[in-house]
């Protein structure tokens, strides 16, 4: 029997705090090698042994975090009923 592989989408949301603009503030540079580093470091204090991770980096522009960090938290502790 063949083994089912699923790819589960998963959040991981912070903050980061400067006093530069956002647009200096972000590498625009980062490597494959780095990417995957980092995919393997989240993988590894995450997750369980054998699961793999994939991601996209991406900041939330600033005019849109309220909204972002809303429907996280309607993710996170359900829609208030109104």
């Amino acid at each position: 029997m063949e083994e089912q592989v699923y790819a589960v989408p998963f959040s991981l949301v912070g903050f980061f705090f400067t006093s530069k603009p956002i647009e200096e503030s972000i590498r625009t540079d980062l490597s494959p090698e780095e990417l995957e580093k980092l995919q393997e470091i989240l993988s590894r204090f995450l997750f369980t042994e054998g699961v793999q991770v994939a991601i996209y980096p991406s900041v939330v522009p600033p005019d849109q975090a309220e909204e972002a960090v809303e429907e996280l938290e309607d993710m996170i502790w359900g829609e208030e009923e109104e």
